[in-house]
């Protein structure tokens, strides 16, 4: 079993016997021989299901669960994570089709992304699925589609407002941005959208991802439900929905503690009072992607070969930045910091012996772990790297230098 070592929280969740990680409880090893080759991305679907439940128990009932796709669009996984929430949010016609396809009922359906095309948003009308209009553009192609097809096109308002999530990965709303409408021209474009026929469901608003940091999220959710409270006092529709994205955070690196749950939801519950007096129709809805899968995937590759340069160990994998460009630094990383990595045959704590883990492509950019504490593997074992639920094959350069893309497999 794994020994009393300080380790990353995400190796802890999953259990290992006779020095051997398990996943879906089997064997990595044994798991390795099933798929048939490396590299390969590995999903446990029993941890899926324990968080989405775990954050069910601790958010307030009244709050929509929305799963979005882009963080992971493998079609097992988006047909398991349908069965467990309430909503699924796609980004692309293809997405579209995985998360029909997964069972969601089309109402249940949101679709977002500043530069749908014509096919798009006819598939999407046509479909039945929520539009989150991002342009006057859009508002009026899809006024069109609809009475061309004598439809009624199910639209929310996406909205960026005007302020941002601190302390975030990534900052979706605030200033100048491709995404949404702009806070102050929302009213304006609310009375567009009264005037054509139109099935008008609410707003959207997205301030930023992957926050690590309770208090700005409360502090981003009470704005945003703020705003939204605004934009509909403004509205000559009723808001039926407000969805106030996500922001939820993972930890990757080391000294990142978990986002504490309990005074967002808090939090959450005090806004719910003043809302359902506000807008008493209207059901408020959270967006998640990462939070809800990064920590149930592993990424596998075999190691190649054991070379040592100028006194330097370094682990050549089957398996790089191609498949895995967030672990390797180059997806949004200012400086360069391992995610946790192990070799996953060889489960016993570290030596203390430092090795490098390098793919096979011919950049030095192709380092999924640097000078980092390992158990001294050998050609032929297995590399894990966790916190690779998320953004792993879809957000990757699978084609770069043309080696195979990785297998992905849901336990």
């Amino acid at each position: 079993m794994i020994g009393t070592k300080p380790r990353h929280a995400s190796i802890l969740q999953f259990p290992v016997v006779d020095d051997v990680l398990q996943i879906g409880g089997i064997a990595l090893t044994r798991l390795a021989q099933r798929v048939g080759r490396t590299p390969f991305y590995a999903y446990d679907r029993a941890l899926l299901s324990a968080r989405v439940h775990e954050l069910r128990a601790q958010l307030p009932a009244a709050v929509a669960l929305h799963y979005s796709i882009k963080a992971n669009p493998m079609p097992a996984l988006v047909q398991h994570m349908a069965s467990l929430v309430d909503g699924l949010d796609v980004a692309s016609g293809a997405e579209l089709k995985t998360a029909l396809d997964a069972g969601m009922a089309p109402w249940r359906i949101s679709f977002a992304g500043p530069a749908k095309g014509e096919l798009e948003l006819t598939q999407a009308v046509a479909a039945g699925v929520c539009l989150n209009i991002e342009s006057e553009r859009e508002l009026a192609s899809v006024a069109d589609i609809g009475a061309a097809l004598g439809i009624a096109p199910r639209v929310a308002l996406r909205v960026n407002p005007d302020f941002e999530l601190k302390s975030s990965g990534m900052k979706m709303g605030g200033g100048a941005k491709p995404f949404g409408i702009d806070a102050e021209e929302a009213p304006r474009v609310l009375r567009e959208i009264a005037a054509l026929q139109l099935d008008f469901q609410g707003l959207h608003i997205f301030a930023g991802s992957q926050s690590l940091r309770a208090a700005a999220i409360i502090e981003a959710q009470a704005s945003s439900i703020e705003l939204g409270l605004r934009l509909a006092a403004d509205s000559p529709l009723p808001v039926r929905q407000l969805n106030i994205g996500g922001g939820f955070g993972i930890p990757y690196f080391p000294g990142e503690q978990r986002l504490e749950i309990a005074p967002i939801a808090a939090a959450l519950e005090r806004q719910l009072f003043h809302l359902a007096a506000a807008l008493p129709q209207a059901c408020l809805a959270l967006e998640l992607g990462r939070y809800l899968v990064g920590e149930a995937g592993i990424y596998v590759a075999r190691v190649i070969d054991r070379k040592v340069s100028r006194g330097e160990t370094f682990l050549v994998i089957d398996g790089g930045m191609h498949h895995h460009l967030a672990a390797s630094g180059n997806l949004g990383q200012i400086i360069r910091k391992n995610y946790p990595v192990a070799v996953g045959n060889r489960m016993t704590p570290v030596d203390g012996a430092l090795a490098s883990v390098t793919g096979p492509l011919c950049t030095p950019l192709d380092v999924l772990a640097d000078h980092m504490e390992l158990a001294h593997a050998r050609i032929g074992d297995l590399i894990v790297v966790f916190q690779s639920g998320a953004y792993g094959p879809s957000a990757s350069p699978a084609a770069f230098l043309g080696h195979p893309a990785a297998l992905e497999v849901l336990v």
